[in-house]
């Protein structure tokens, strides 16, 4: 029986970043290890969203596996940017792990994070005016 010696490859990484509209505010879904290796592909995906007049952003954590002390760096530096620009931006963040985390360096307040999508988008809509 001859035996197949095609190599086995590995699927693509899948990119640790998704982003999309909804409900006028664009939604930052970051996925799996968020570290200094993942920046490559979330810092320009947090710059585009983060841009502009007002911006209205959702970081959603929920695929997110890990997060360290770049993953709240990055996170830092999108909220600094949203508020210079006089935008809002909500946090979607149901794991005890990464909230705990949240806590321990003090990001608790700052971020108040949201259990679902759905949550956080009525709380930013509510901040804003009721503008969706």
């Amino acid at each position: 029986m001859p035996r197949d010696t095609t190599p086995a490859t590995a699927p693509p990484p899948l990119r640790p970043v998704r982003v999309y509209r909804t409900r006028g505010h664009t939604v930052v879904e970051l996925h799996g290890e968020i570290d200094i290796a993942a920046a490559v592909h979330i810092t320009p995906a947090l710059d585009a969203a983060t841009d502009g007049p007002a911006p209205l952003v959702v970081i959603d954590l929920r695929p997110v596996e890990f997060l360290d002390c770049f993953g709240l760096t990055l996170l830092c530096r999108a909220r600094r940017r949203v508020r210079e620009r006089g935008g809002r931006l909500s946090l979607v963040c149901p794991q005890p792990g990464i909230r705990k985390i949240l806590g321990i360096v003090g990001l608790t307040a700052a971020f108040a994070p949201a259990t679902t999508l759905g949550e956080a988008l009525t709380r930013a809509g509510r901040r804003c005016g009721g503008r969706r």
